[in-house]
């Protein structure tokens, strides 16, 4: 049973390398990593939120966002004869990120100076 699971994803990670240029083992890698980065930034984020430190908001969600979008980038930037419709989830995936990021950051800026 495993020889066929692991066989199973052999066949579907080579047909993603040769067909849409996209090796499934470097996106996991970089998911991996940057789960870390995702989640210290958001608990820096939140207690900067907390404080009401509009600079370190800005910081940490502009860190929170690469994050998020890292594994996402290298779909993008990589991979080759991908259907259109990924592209499309990629591209919202991003704008969402960053319309989220605008807004809390000029929700942040109304709040008024931070305090030290």
């Amino acid at each position: 049973m495993i020889e066929y699971i692991v066989a199973k994803f052999e066949g579907i990670s080579r047909q993603a390398v040769e067909h849409y240029g996209v090796n499934p083992a470097i996106f996991l890698v970089i998911y991996l990593i940057s789960v870390p980065f995702f989640y210290y930034s958001l608990l820096r984020m939140i207690r900067a939120l907390a404080k009401k430190r509009g600079k370190e908001v800005v910081v940490w969600s502009t860190v929170f966002l690469c994050a998020t979008v890292a594994p996402f980038i290298y779909v993008l930037f990589f991979g080759r004869n991908l259907p259109w419709w990924v592209y499309g989830i990629i591209a919202l995936l991003i704008g969402q990120g960053v319309f989220s990021l605008i807004r809390k950051l000029r929700r942040t800026k109304g709040a008024g100076p931070s305090m030290p």
